[in-house]
């Protein structure tokens, strides 16, 4: 049995303070990792199934393959992770914006996701995602007007409410078409969502020649009923 509670790491960012905790549930005998930024929290290993959908929807409306992947926001790695049991995947870019998020995956401290990063396909670039898709150079700064397949997306709350005010511009018209210039013809653009947002869902539809919003409905442990998340996709 593992002790109730450890706080594994923590540190200042420019953000605010970002902490990895491991909780036991009694109920449900379970260890639980958590994401806080503040006093929010990001993410829990209880909730992952809108993760691992935004790897999959995204995915399934790609090509054959060999396919050229960014994860935008590491975080506890599910996205990352369901892309890679692709076979088509032949690289996965993963943009994340705080050393220390990668820093947890480089010491394999999610016992769920561990040796994500040290799969050979895989690359990390610490950088904001939002700044690289404003850049000239797009998202692989290594190599500049690099073209990728398929970006999927989970940084936000969701298209509204913004981790930091920055990133707000890049929901508007001209933030989306940037992003899907970087995307190869017929590449998908998928973004997950904490709640369904329709405002949002008619401006993407506006930028992208196609789009769908879907709703990923799963089992919720602690109340006995459902939950749902949002991943809409575009191209």
């Amino acid at each position: 049995m593992s002790a109730r509670f450890a706080e594994l790491a923590f540190r200042e960012t420019p953000m605010g303070e970002i902490s990895l905790r491991r909780r036991r549930d009694p109920r449900l005998d379970v260890d639980v990792f958590e994401v806080k930024l503040g006093e929010e929290f990001l993410m829990s290993s209880l909730f992952t199934a809108g993760e691992v959908a935004l790897a999959d929807l995204g995915l399934a409306q790609a090509g054959p393959g060999p396919l050229d992947v960014v994860v935008g926001g590491l975080g506890l790695g599910y996205t990352a992770q369901a892309a890679l049991t692709d076979p088509r995947v032949g690289s996965l870019t993963i943009v994340e914006a705080l050393e220390d998020v990668v820093d947890w995956h480089r010491r394999d401290l999610l016992p769920d996701t561990a040796g994500l990063v040290h799969d050979p396909r895989v690359r990390v670039v610490t950088a904001d995602f939002f700044a690289l898709v404003d850049s000239p150079g797009g998202l692989d700064p290594a190599t500049p007007g690099r073209l990728f397949d398929v970006v999927l997306l989970d940084v936000d709350h969701t298209p509204t409410h913004h981790l930091h005010p920055s990133h707000a511009g890049f929901y508007a018209p001209e933030g989306l078409r940037r992003l899907l210039r970087l995307l190869r013809p017929g590449g998908v653009f998928a973004l997950w969502s904490d709640a369904a947002d329709p405002a949002f869902a008619q401006v993407l539809a506006g930028v992208a020649a196609r789009s769908a919003v879907h709703e990923v409905v799963f089992a919720n442990p602690l109340t006995g009923g459902t939950s749902s998340n949002v991943v809409f996709t575009a191209g």
